[in-house]
């Protein structure tokens, strides 16, 4: 699994594998309500909180390259901060 992120007119997160990805016919259905092997909630809703606040959700990989999901945040509905580690936290040197 691989995460990538960059920022143009928002944030875009990529989250991709190199598995055997999503058929055609699947990601049709792929964000609708009971379609999967378990619940069918997932997906469903994650595309549905995430649309609360403007995000969306895309997979966009090829079948059999892998699976691709493109998570897009709008601008200015997101933050960096910094991270101290533990060490500094403790006043140590990293």
């Amino acid at each position: 699994m691989r995460l990538k992120s960059w920022e143009v007119r928002g944030l875009t997160i990529l989250c991709e594998d190199d598995g055997v990805g999503i058929s055609a016919g699947d990601k049709k259905k792929l964000f609708t309500r009971g379609f999967g092997k378990n619940t069918g909630l997932g997906l469903f809703l994650s595309r549905e909180i995430f649309a609360i606040t403007g995000i969306t959700i895309t997979e966009n990989g090829e079948p059999g390259k892998g699976a691709r999901f493109e998570i897009t945040v709008p601008k200015g509905m997101y933050r960096f901060t910094v991270i101290e580690s533990q060490s500094e936290k403790q006043g140590g040197s990293s």
